[in-house]
């Protein structure tokens, strides 16, 4: 088991040596694709795209008070946490946000300091609600991003709006998803990981459970015990503790700055984690991934990692 487990990390080194880039490069304009999926799709490496989103609209209109006057009244689903951070482990626990619904309207009059309320408030909805719940704003950009539709041979499987304070951060995870992430207003911050440095990546299982904010505006924690565990991973990227988790000194992260009107293509199984500045403002597109050899070869070296755990 530990010559499995070395030859592992002797994989994931590799991998960076041969063919992953140290940062994340840069495309001046919308991809030709065939030449996207053969140079990013097929190799899963990311990459930032300039001037993709410049004939959009939703750049010089999605102001806070255009929202308000477009989809202000609407009810949207918004996750409410203490500290900023939804789907994120919590001690012992996996612990998920309240949803709470309220209009987009109210959204902005915290995001803006107009109201104060306890708890970080993040429009982060990933179930299509730009098409489903905010649908009048799709008049503003593309419902598909007509290049990436033809190198998969297919539309989005989801189409969906980010809106939330700086506090606001998503935990390091992973998607089963080709991601674009196109930020309209504000900037968002990641830090990626590859999937061939799963071997460094901790990973626990967890009791879920959701916030819950009482009458007093304290939060507390409600376990979930009809549900099964969650696997996830504990550590923080931002501050690892690298005496409990000394294998993550080797990994490599890659961190990037995606600003507005630049577009970051996600590979699917690339673990990510995401802050951004307050108000900031973002639609991705998740394109279901083929489970093709690229998913077959991935699956197999999390097989691995789990049995040599």
């Amino acid at each position: 088991m530990e010559s499995v487990r070395k030859r592992l990390s002797e994989f994931s080194l590799e991998a960076h040596d041969l063919y992953l880039n140290r940062s994340v490069p840069y495309l001046e304009e919308s991809p030709d694709p065939l030449h996207f999926y053969r140079d990013w799709i097929g190799p899963n490496k990311p990459c930032i795209i300039r001037n993709a989103l410049s004939h959009w609209p939703a750049l010089s209109r999605w102001t806070p008070e255009y929202l308000r006057e477009k989809v202000g009244s609407k009810v949207i689903s918004v996750a409410v946490t203490p500290d900023g951070y939804a789907d994120a482990v919590s001690g012992d626990r996996f612990v998920m946000p309240e949803e709470r619904q309220m209009s987009l309207s109210s959204v902005l009059d915290i995001i803006e300091g107009k109201v104060q309320r306890s708890g970080v408030f993040y429009v982060q909805k990933q179930c299509s609600n730009l098409l489903d719940q905010l649908s009048q704003l799709s008049d503003d950009m593309e419902t598909h991003v007509s290049w990436m539709t033809s190198a998969l041979g297919k539309f989005p499987d989801a189409v969906n709006f980010w809106l939330g304070e700086s506090k606001a951060v998503t935990s390091m995870h992973k998607d089963h998803y080709e991601n674009l992430y196109c930020v309209i207003s504000g900037e968002k911050n990641f830090i990626l990981l590859p999937p061939t440095d799963r071997p460094f990546i901790p990973y626990g299982v967890y009791q879920p459970a959701v916030y819950r904010q009482r009458d007093d505006g304290e939060f507390e924690v409600v376990d979930q015990s009809d549900c099964e565990k969650v696997p996830w991973i504990p550590l923080d990227p931002l501050d690892p503790d690298l005496e409990r988790y000394p294998q993550y000194q080797r990994a490599r992260p890659l961190r990037c700055s995606v600003k507005a009107g630049e577009m970051l293509y996600l590979p699917s199984l690339w673990f990510h984690h995401v802050r951004q500045t307050h108000g900031c403002i973002a639609v991705n597109f998740w394109y279901d991934m083929d489970y093709d050899i690229k998913y077959n070869y991935f699956q197999l070296l999390e097989s691995l990692c789990d049995i040599t755990a």
